[in-house]
């Protein structure tokens, strides 16, 4: 009959007493009596009676190591990451040093003692893995028609002056995201999303509907806003940028107009995504149809646009490398447009020295403020559906 546990420490501790002042032949003798009652191996015998101390105490106590990051840095981490609208570690991890200098220099933020330098050396896993459980609370379901698409660029060009050059800023896409609540009847708002490819600078503008005019005047508000001249613009087949007055401006200011193929969404892939991340994630699915919701949705995009390209870093992929049936993705560091910006060469240095000047008068905490307080008012715009209009005329 084999013995517990228990009684296996028993015999081994009060053998062991004796084993450590016995000759060499009764240490054998002691070692046959122990396999004999617990069917040790001989080596594992002889060690634990060696060592009864060490090895009762090591299967006893368990390692404890002291929190680098508890619950005081948990609470500065959570209200860095949702000023900075949730972002993955990925993102937020090479923004840190930046994020945390806005923040105290507009006195928005006061970090306990010891945390600073914890938070500009903490990595992307851990980032993702302390708020793990706080990033389920903000997951945003897709129900539009909207996704973000893959990284892969193709189309077919419409001829004017030059040919796509992606490694220069000012070769953009363009695409209008609808709001129509999932009913596309009648007219309703759409947002103009117009997307730098080499800086990701994004531009937003609310229109009444898909008229042309509407659309153009947009587009023309947006070439004198951004920081760069608009050298191509790249759309979908749609009519409201398909027309005879888009193209001739074109063609007048000497802009490389191209169009994607139809039905092919991955041709604009890098507006698409922004279509999801910056649209969807701002004013999400519901039904906007009156020029008050347009108005309204303009006046969000102002602070926006200022929040997403001065602090919202982006990683661009560098290459793709096939194992197999597996494709490894690589990404270039995360940075916001605002310092890819910078960085571009073709853009003069006036217009670098405009936008430092913005940059350091900006306060990200500023700008979420505003953008809440909007998008709470937009929530409670009424709609005028196309079914009460019909009962209104009846009448």
């Amino acid at each position: 009959m084999s013995l517990t546990l228990t009684e296996r420490q028993s015999v081994v501790k009060e053998l062991s007493k004796k084993y450590r002042k016995a000759t060499k032949k009764e240490k054998s003798k002691i070692i046959d009596n122990l396999i004999s009652l617990t069917n040790y191996n001989r080596c594992y015998a002889r060690y634990v009676l060696r060592n009864y101390q060490y090895v009762r105490c090591r299967s006893k106590s368990k390692r404890q190591n002291k929190k680098k990051y508890d619950e005081i840095f948990l609470k500065d981490l959570k209200k860095i990451w949702y000023i900075y609208d949730n972002i993955c570690g990925k993102r937020l991890a090479p923004f840190m040093p930046e994020a945390v200098d806005a923040l105290e220099r507009h006195g928005e933020i006061e970090i306990h003692d010891g945390n600073k330098h914890k938070l500009l050396s903490v990595s992307a896993a851990t980032i993702d893995r302390l708020l793990k459980d706080e990033r389920k609370k903000y997951l945003l379901g897709r129900k539009g028609h909207t996704k973000p698409g893959t990284l892969l660029k193709s189309q077919i060009p419409i001829r004017t002056f030059a040919d796509w050059n992606e490694n220069e800023a000012g070769f953009t896409e363009m695409d209008l995201v609808g709001h129509s609540g999932g009913n596309s009847s009648g007219q309703f708002n759409y947002t103009l999303d117009l997307t730098d490819i080499k800086t990701c600078w994004t531009e937003l503008r609310a229109v009444l509907n898909k008229a042309r005019v509407w659309t153009f005047e947009a587009i023309e508000d947006i070439r004198y806003s951004v920081p760069f001249e608009i050298k191509g613009l790249d759309s979908d087949n749609g009519g409201e940028f398909i027309n005879e007055h888009l193209y001739q401006y074109c063609l007048k200011e000497k802009i490389t107009f191209t169009r994607a193929r139809s039905s092919r969404k991955n041709d604009n892939c890098y507006v698409e995504q922004k279509n999801w991340s910056v649209v969807r994630r701002a004013v999400g699915y519901k039904r906007f149809d009156t020029e008050s919701s347009c108005k309204t949705l303009n006046e969000l995009y102002t602070y926006l646009n200022l929040y997403v390209n001065h602090f919202q870093p982006v990683m661009k992929l560098k290459e793709k490398i096939r194992c197999g049936n597996k494709v490894k993705k690589i990404y270039d560091t995360a940075r916001t447009p605002y310092r890819r910006v910078l960085e571009e060469k073709s853009i003069n240095q006036k217009e670098k020295d405009n936008m430092i000047d913005i940059h350091e008068q900006l306060n990200p905490v500023e700008l979420k403020r505003n953008i809440t307080r909007l998008q709470k008012k937009l929530m409670k715009i009424k709609v005028i559906t196309p079914l009460k209009s019909a009962i209104k005329k009846k009448c």
